[in-house]
């Protein structure tokens, strides 16, 4: 029998980053100016530090925060426009974020403390109009089956062993951040599956499903979403949450809809786009795969897990883009919510603002001009990711470096 070298395999594979690294022309590197294209510092003109929310929320996401920064080496260097700061002072910051909201102080007590003390950063928006787009996210419950049936024949995988993440900074420095994923077809390094060729059944016959749902509509949405619970007609409930993906640039259905004339700009929310699918099911898979992006995803004991491995707290944690705005930043955002009649049904857009954690990132969440809110699960968390589109704005604190404590 002539069995495949695994040695070849190792060598072909590192054969083809390396002529990937050094063929690219231009050369890419790092742009040290992102970060402060990002972020620009606040000397005047200050929000109003108002919270509509309740502080022990607020403090039970820094706490968490907190379990994410102590497993980092204590001089690691976050990005703050302009400035760095080095984990230990993030910490340190937070903890005396967290000593003066213990005291529940009221606007006044908390503004002068804010204003002595930290150092605020606004994000610099869309092309540097300071206006950020804000969307929403939430925690979806899905019917589901952990055996396939007439009802339940749509899978939901885990993570396969085939695919293969290359982290690019490990053979050059300058390429610090950026990954690429694929799997070993013969003696090449190729692309992995798109969604098309999962959907056709690319990955059929490996015992990868968690579970099955009953539409593949759901599937894409618990896809979008990046986590969620399935109600399990075996009995209980099963946590899910984002594992990795395709290594595929997520492309977004609804801007190809829109571009379609599917849906209107003025209709345009999550649940506009389910609705047409529903009513168009000879659509459904054509749109489906226009985004080429697929997400694996891996049991939860929990609800939902951002991208610095905390569980997210409803309201509080927010997405942003993770190569410019540092991880587990402390960040305060105003915006607009929805109001609701007894019905369900979006009555008046109401102005708030609030203190957030940077906790999660997402494949659309790319820019300093955009944001995602975390809003729970729930009638009220459906409606509110579903239709939030407004721009607003984003700040974030880091305590001053000569700041009294």
């Amino acid at each position: 029998m002539n069995r495949r070298n695994p040695f070849n395999l190792k060598f072909f594979f590192l054969t083809f980053l390396i002529s990937l690294l050094f063929a690219c022309h231009p050369t890419i590197k790092k742009d040290n100016r992102i970060y402060e294209e990002s972020l620009e510092p606040v000397n005047y003109f200050y929000p109003e530090f108002n919270d509509d929310m309740d502080w022990e929320s607020l403090i039970s996401a820094l706490e968490k925060n907190q379990g994410y920064l102590r497993k980092l080496p204590p001089e690691s260097l976050f990005h703050y426009g302009p400035c760095t700061f080095t984990c230990r002072q993030i910490q340190e910051s937070q903890e005396v974020f967290l000593d003066l909201i213990r005291q529940k102080p009221n606007l006044e007590r908390l503004e002068k403390a804010i204003r002595e003390n930290f150092s605020i950063y606004r994000a610099t928006g869309k092309n540097g109009n300071e206006k950020v787009l804000f969307t929403g996210y939430f925690e979806p419950l899905y019917q589901a089956s952990l055996t396939p049936d007439k009802t339940f024949r749509f899978p939901l995988y885990g993570r396969p062993q085939d695919l293969i993440t290359a982290d690019l900074s490990l053979f050059r420095g300058d390429l610090k951040g950026r990954k690429i994923a694929g799997r070993i077809e013969g003696k090449r390094f190729v692309p992995y599956y798109s969604r098309k060729e999962i959907a056709s059944g690319a990955l059929s016959g490996r015992d990868l499903e968690l579970a099955w749902l009953k539409s593949p509509i759901d599937v894409a949405f618990l896809h979008i979403q990046g986590s969620g619970r399935l109600q399990l007609k075996e009995g209980g409930q099963l946590h899910v949450g984002y594992s990795t993906s395709n290594g595929h640039t997520y492309r977004s259905i609804g801007r190809y809809m829109l571009d379609r004339g599917l849906i209107t700009k003025e209709e345009m929310s999550m649940q506009a786009i389910r609705r047409y699918l529903s009513e168009h099911p000879e659509a459904v898979q054509e749109i489906l795969n226009y985004n080429h992006s697929y997400i694996f995803f891996r049991p939860l004991e929990t609800g939902p897990v951002g991208n610095i491995g905390v569980p997210l707290t409803p309201g509080r944690s927010i997405a942003l883009d993770s190569k410019r705005f540092p991880k587990g930043a402390l960040g305060f955002i105003s915006c607009q919510k929805p109001v609701l009649n007894a019905e369900g049904g979006i009555t008046a857009w109401k102005k708030f603002s609030r203190f957030v954690v940077n906790q999660d990132t997402g494949g659309a969440i790319k820019g300093p001009g955009r944001a995602d809110i975390f809003w729970g699960s729930g009638p009220y968390a459906e409606v509110a990711a579903g239709h939030l589109k407004h721009e607003g704005e984003l700040y974030i604190l880091i305590l001053k470096k000569n700041g009294s404590n």
